[in-house]
């Protein structure tokens, strides 16, 4: 079994906010559009406030049945868009599961 490569773009969404070494974030990931056939599930995540966070986040999601591919766009003050492309419509369940397991909750 070969290593799968999950592709996630950060984005500082906040201009005051910074990142764990304390500078701001600057990176802003290329626009993507969506592949024939690919679903795109949106998720507000509240309690993101650094790459850590979107590393486990991204990491716990790209595990769920079916995704390819997981997108955070970090907004360290308020609730964070995690995107998942997957090539069905994902177990809404199981997203919830991989992000509480990450250590998050949906937005309420």
């Amino acid at each position: 079994m070969g290593l799968q490569r999950i592709e996630f773009g950060v984005r500082d969404a906040s201009a005051d906010a910074g990142c764990c070494g304390g500078g701001a974030c600057d990176y802003t990931p290329p626009a993507q559009a969506p592949h024939a056939g690919e679903v795109t599930t949106d998720l507000l995540v509240e309690g993101m406030t650094c790459e850590h966070c979107v590393r486990a986040v991204t990491a716990e999601v790209g595990q769920v049945d079916g995704v390819g591919s997981v997108e955070v766009e970090l907004v360290p003050s308020g609730a964070s868009r995690v995107r998942v492309h997957s090539e069905r419509t994902p177990d809404q369940a199981a997203l919830i599961a991989a992000i509480e397991e990450a250590g998050y909750s949906l937005q309420a």
